[in-house]
């Protein structure tokens, strides 16, 4: 089926890429710039590597974050986890005055955040919180 509804986050999107970009060119201007006579080891440079690309993962598990929904159910993924309910387990989407993002709510009580609808995106937040309601009525 084709999706009725796909929401990204924005802002926290495009700051998580854009984090990523400049500590990779920093990275790599900060390595060439370095005199000859400094060297690193073995160690320092797997340390570096491995931190990098643990921020770099971090950092992207924020950028992929998304909502889909169609006439069936809905697929959230925050970071790297997803899940799948039916419209028919889906109780409600709350989000109260203050909250960073939605929170959606299933008939046996279980409550998932929908990461990819930022507060901080304005409009288009509140208008994706009332189609995911329309949705799910």
């Amino acid at each position: 089926m084709a999706a009725l509804l796909t929401v990204r986050p924005g802002g926290a999107r495009y700051v998580a890429y854009g984090v990523a970009a400049v500590l990779l060119v920093m990275t790599v201007v900060i390595g060439v710039s370095l005199p000859e006579t400094i060297e690193f080891t073995t160690a320092e440079l797997v340390t570096l590597a491995f931190t990098l690309g643990g921020v770099l993962v971090v950092l992207h598990g924020v950028g992929r974050s998304r909502v889909v929904a169609d006439e069936a159910g809905i697929r959230i993924v925050n970071g790297y986890r997803s899940h799948d309910f039916h419209w028919a387990a889906v109780a409600g989407i709350s989000m109260k005055e203050g909250d960073p993002w939605p929170t959606l709510l299933t008939i046996d009580d279980a409550r998932v955040m929908l990461f990819a609808i930022q507060r901080t995106d304005g409009p288009q937040a509140s208008a994706a919180v009332r189609r995911l309601r329309e949705l799910a009525a």
